[in-house]
């Protein structure tokens, strides 16, 4: 039988760390954009780059983030790399389109595919002898992600039948139909018994494995049969495997059925856009009014912050309540407030939630509108969650820390995009959840939403006005627009005309007939109470909301002149009437605020007082003749007393003069509280403070530069160890250092004089003599310059997963049980779970090695006096002088 396709030259071999480093610096700054987690923390070299780039938890994140097409691209390069090899040609874009299947209008979404895989270095490009082709390869560590069985296909197993390998290798290399696959096969199946061709079918798109038959059956001859013609291959006693290359004859070629080239087309009602115009401006003015009215609220009646942070479940109804709305909806106004900025926590013990001080009563709807709306739309909060139970059973309220989540901003944006996808025109599509989550599906296949998520996102966007009717509202559009557009313009724009004016009837109500303006809506804020909303207004005038309105200042003539101001028909006498009834009766008893009082048996000690300007911040008012009313504390009034010269003393309730007590000084501070309890929620996420790309990028190169530089001098500076040490000097070269020009060895024969030589390293600088190293196995480089330190662990497993990866050996530096190190040549054979395995060909042995006990890697092809000492070294030139 034949072996299978040969492997590619050694000259045309390069490493994946080898393709990072020949990037350019906006390409590797354009990977640190589309994998941050690459720069954070900062990586010492481009090779622990490339090294963490090809770690799994790195890897991880990358496929996440991938699509379904991307992940098809992985899959068909992952599977075609080992059967695709020279002289079949390179695993190019065009041999990758034709292996997933696709047709010729969709090889450009395939090779956007492939050079997007390329730049998140999930693809390189292995070069070599075919110049700007590219010869595609996975990232090291890719394997271990995707599976044992890439597009379900088998693994790639010798021998091969006859002429198979080369069938389907011409097939692929030449990118055309697979007929020279379907002869191949044909060919050797001429002589298969009955259900042979079956079996193979059946295995063919996977899984590749399969339970073997009964013995002394028809379908155990066939499978016999096939195994003997090693068109199936036997894993264990019960089960057989379907070779790579013979799943890619009974495929034609092809690694997949069919490619998932563009996102499935969600489906859904059509909307006219007017209408979702008009149901979101209802929806962002509903949503702005009941912020108004939260605010209002707990600026009245602060509610308490539970123990473990968040709000009570009895101040979420009355809330709800107080909105005209269920809890859901109420916990979403209360959660948007907060992220605002608009409600907080105070700090106080015990603490409250309050509204706090902005600008947010000058703005108009449409400014409050977008504030509310960016706030979410950064946030990493899951209101949607408020309601369900955690993992111990307890109920999530509103502003709890556990409503935190690191994804939603991601999700939220995708969730958005899939609604801005269709294009905007008269009419637009509302998509249903569903159709959402199977959109979502296509760009993030390993990391596929909860359509719970999906569903709350949905609400949210419809209770702010981002969607109306279920789709995108124009305001929406131009919150996801890049760069932002005029969020609040775009939203003034749909909204209705404002009326400046209110029709007042004979039964104490009065009808807006349209949207008031903001100096109407204050008015009928103050004023009256809302019996219903809609296109139009009803509000009804009541002497509890007349009060209201006196208590903020208002006065009887003021609130009617207004009023007749702004309706087109005369002030209603019934109205007249219970304006001013309500302001005669209103204030006939007044209370007010007194921290301390001031009294005297003798009216003429307390004369003046109250007008004295140097006791203006006490506010004393007089109460009767003896009695003067403070609203400072008693101990200030006090002390400012004492200062003026006017002996008091400090009485209790019940007139008693109190004593002075000594020996407790200062104040009583609040007991300090939990950070969960103080925390509020407010929406300010934490921003990941990732270092600039392109500085990365610089300082990488610079490092590189400045090591390539130290090996030039590490590789001169052995040159002249070697040149001293023919000369018969005699002098110990570890310890010393190379000053003055680095002389070439034609410069050291002869009589010339040397232009180098070697003097002691100070003290502090000289490496200690008793370094645990074998120095047999150190190359003579080591021994002239000072230690160069440990090795980065990332430069070391990056080199083992080349290693690994093309089957050579290295330099492996090992502490032992002793702590020596020691060196040896080894030939990886499988890392995982902190363990290298490797074979040790000098001694024809395996062993398996702890990773934190490798000091160091260094690829056998740069170490050539890597199994020779200092002396050997000099030998070697003495022989070839």
């Amino acid at each position: 039988m034949a072996s299978s396709l040969p492997a590619a030259p050694a000259a045309a071999t390069r490493h994946f760390a080898d393709d990072l480093r020949q990037r350019s610096d906006t390409a590797l700054a354009a990977l640190l954009r589309a994998r941050p987690d690459l720069a954070t923390p900062s990586p010492s070299t481009l090779r622990s780059l490339a090294a963490r780039a090809s770690s799994r938890t790195s890897l991880e994140r990358a496929l996440a983030r991938a699509d379904a097409l991307t992940l098809q691209v992985l899959e068909a390069v992952l599977a075609l790399e080992p059967v695709l090899r020279p002289p079949s040609g390179p695993l190019s874009t065009a041999v990758v389109t034709w292996a997933l299947g696709g047709a010729a209008e969709d090889g450009h979404l395939v090779d956007a595919a492939v050079r997007r895989a390329v730049e998140h270095a999930l693809l390189w490009d292995a070069g070599g002898e075919y110049g700007a082709t590219l010869d595609l390869r996975t990232a090291p560590g890719l394997d271990e992600l995707l599976g044992p069985n890439p597009a379900g296909l088998g693994p790639h197993l010798d021998p091969v039948p006859d002429g198979l390998a080369e069938a389907v290798g011409h097939a692929l290399g030449s990118a055309r139909s697979g007929t020279e696959t379907t002869a191949a096969l044909d060919a050797l199946l001429a002589e298969a018994p009955p259900g042979a061709r079956a079996i193979l079918d059946a295995l063919a798109w996977g899984p590749p494995v399969g339970v073997v038959p009964a013995a002394g059956t028809r379908p155990r001859d066939a499978v016999n049969w096939l195994v003997t013609e090693h068109l199936l291959v036997r894993s264990d006693a019960r089960h057989v495997v379907l070779p790579r290359l013979v799943g890619l004859a009974l495929r034609a070629g092809h690694t997949h059925r069919e490619p998932h080239t563009r996102p499935p087309e969600p489906q859904g009602r059509t909307v006219q856009t007017a209408t979702a115009d008009a149901e979101a401006a209802s929806a962002a003015l509903e949503l702005v009014r009941r912020v108004r009215l939260l605010r209002q609220s707990w600026d009245e009646n602060p509610p308490s912050v539970l123990r473990a942070g968040g709000l009570g479940v009895r101040d979420l109804r009355r809330v709800a309540t107080q909105l005209e709305t269920d809890e859901r909806a109420a916990a979403f106004v209360v959660e948007v407030a907060a992220l605002a900025g608009l409600v907080r926590d105070d700090g106080d013990a015990p603490p409250s939630y309050v509204p706090t001080v902005t600008d947010w009563d000058d703005l108009d709807d449409s400014a409050r509108w977008a504030r509310l709306v960016e706030a979410w739309l950064a946030s990493r909060r899951a209101p949607w969650l408020v309601g369900s139970r955690d993992d111990k059973g307890a109920l999530r309220a509103p502003l709890s820390p556990d409503l935190q989540r690191p994804w939603v901003p991601r999700l939220r944006n995708g969730v958005l995009r899939v609604l801005a996808d269709e294009p905007a025109g008269d009419t637009v599509l509302a998509p249903t959840p569903e159709a959402v989550v199977e959109v979502l599906t296509w760009h993030t296949p390993r990391s596929v939403p909860p359509a719970t998520a999906v569903e709350g996102l949905l609400a949210e966007a419809e209770w702010l006005g981002v969607t109306g009717a279920g789709a995108l509202s124009t305001p929406g559009r131009a919150l996801l627009a890049t760069p932002a557009g005029d969020v609040a313009g775009e939203l003034r724009a749909v909204l209705p005309h404002e009326v400046d004016e209110i029709l007042l009837q004979g039964d104490l109500t009065g009808i807006v007939p349209g949207r008031p303006s903001r100096d109407l809506a204050r008015l009928l804020e103050r004023s009256t109470d809302i019996e219903s909303r809609g296109a139009a207004t009803t509000v009804r005038f009541s002497p509890a909301s007349v009060t209201r309105a006196l208590d903020q200042g208002e006065t009887a003539d003021g609130m009617l002149d207004e009023l007749a101001h702004r309706s087109p028909v005369p002030v209603p006498q019934p109205l007249e009437y219970l304006v001013r009834d309500t302001a005669r009766r209103h204030g006939a008893v007044r209370v007010g605020t007194a921290s301390s009082y001031l009294r005297a048996a003798d009216a003429t000690v307390l004369a003046g007082l109250e007008h004295d300007p140097t006791l203006v911040g006490l506010g004393l008012v007089r109460l009767a003749p003896t009695v003067l009313a403070a609203s400072v504390p008693a101990a200030t009034l006090h002390e400012a007393l004492r200062k003026r010269g006017l002996v008091s003393a400090l009485e209790g309730p019940d007139g008693r003069v109190l004593v002075a007590r000594r020996g407790v000084t200062g104040r009583a501070m609040p007991a300090p509280r939990s950070a969960a309890a103080i925390r509020m929620g407010t929406g300010a996420d934490v921003v990941d403070r990732a270092p600039d790309p392109e500085a990365l990028v610089a300082e990488l190169r610079a490092v590189e530069d400045a090591a390539r530089a130290g090996a030039r001098a590490r590789a001169d500076a052995a040159e002249v160890a070697r040149s001293v040490s023919t000369s018969g000097g005699g002098i110990p070269l570890r310890g010393y250092r190379v000053v003055g020009a680095v002389p070439t060895r034609a410069e050291t024969s002869g009589d010339r004089p040397r232009q180098g030589a070697l003097e002691p390293l100070p003290a502090a600088d000289a490496p200690a003599l008793d370094r645990p190293v074998t120095r047999a196995a150190a190359p003579a480089a080591d021994v002239l310059d000072d230690d160069p330190g440990t090795q980065h662990p990332a430069d070391g497993l990056a080199l083992l997963r080349d290693a690994l990866r093309d089957g050579s050996t290295v330099i492996v530096e090992v502490a032992g049980h002793s702590g020596r190190l020691e060196r040896r040549e080894l030939k990886p054979l499988n890392l995982e779970g902190g363990r290298l395995r490797a074979l040790d060909p000098d001694r024809e042995a395996e062993l398996t090695i702890a990773v934190h006990r490798i000091a160091s890697v260094l690829p056998t092809s740069s170490t050539p006096q890597a199994a020779v000492g200092p002396q050997a070294a000099v030998e070697q030139d003495q022989k070839q002088n």
